[in-house]
């Protein structure tokens, strides 16, 4: 994608963002009525990327949609915590330096508008594979690049990662990939690309969006190949039975949940 078409459609999205929160909360939801959705992952696991990319912006492009659910990004995924509180990620130091400039971002700027398009660009960059290029997205959003700067260099960043170690490492029950999805408390495992049909499930709102119609859910579950094992392992070896079961029994209950809904 060239970089117009990317900035289009950063544009694009930052408006869709900006007028759900200002005129879809309040018109349609109140902020008990909306749903949890938690994304825990790191910055270059590739399918990380992808959901953020292709997923997630899904929603976000959708005004009713976005407005049923309260999104909390968590950018440390795999990494694991040394003496010294030293921290190494699954794919290296560039790996260390995104998730924390990511975590930097959310920080500083707290409203969903500012840090999710730039989130976003960053992983379009890391499923473009131009990770390299990131500091990019700081003209391409008409950024101020020093507060991210200040936040990584004076270490303050690192004390973001850590409580966001700590929070990962307190996942009931823990996490054993990435992308990690959480719907109201619950993870969706290897579901985590059908995460529109659980929003819409877990929503008890009144004014439903047209998204979460059952032909649309239908439309959306149909027809897909999931590729096998779209996920970053936590470790090298393979899910246990038990892992296996659970996951094949949360699928199933969704799909006789949709079913029953037809």
């Amino acid at each position: 994608m060239g970089s117009c078409s990317i900035s289009c459609l950063l544009l694009l999205l930052s408006c869709f963002i900006v007028s759900s929160t200002t005129t879809s909360d309040s018109a349609i939801n109140s902020n008990s009525d909306k749903v949890t959705l938690e994304l825990y992952y790191e910055s270059l696991c590739p399918y990380s990327a992808n959901f953020i990319v292709n997923y997630l912006e899904k929603i976000f492009l959708d005004e009713q949609l976005i407005s049923i659910v309260d999104l909390k990004l968590i950018p440390y995924g795999n990494a694991r915590i040394g003496p010294n509180n030293t921290i190494t990620c699954q794919h290296g130091q560039f790996e260390c330096l995104l998730n924390t400039v990511e975590a930097c971002a959310i920080k500083i700027w707290p409203d969903l508008e500012k840090h999710f398009p730039f989130i976003y660009c960053v992983e379009t960059l890391v499923h473009e594979r131009k990770y390299p290029e990131w500091e990019s997205c700081y003209g391409k959003l008409n950024l101020d690049p020093k507060p991210i700067s200040d936040c990584y260099s004076s270490g303050y960043g690192k004390e973001l990662e850590l409580q966001y170690a700590a929070e990962t490492d307190d996942l009931q029950p823990p996490h054993k990939y990435v992308p990690w999805v959480v719907v109201d408390g619950q993870p969706l495992y290897e579901d985590y690309e059908d995460v529109v049909s659980y929003v819409c499930k877990a929503y008890k709102g009144a004014s439903v969006p047209q998204a979460c119609s059952i032909i649309y859910l239908n439309t959306v579950l149909s027809g897909k190949d999931k590729p096998a094992r779209s996920v970053c392992d936590k470790e090298t070896i393979m899910p246990t039975l038990l892992d296996r079961v659970r996951i094949a029994i949360t699928s199933w209950m969704h799909q006789a949940y949709l079913a029953a809904a037809v």
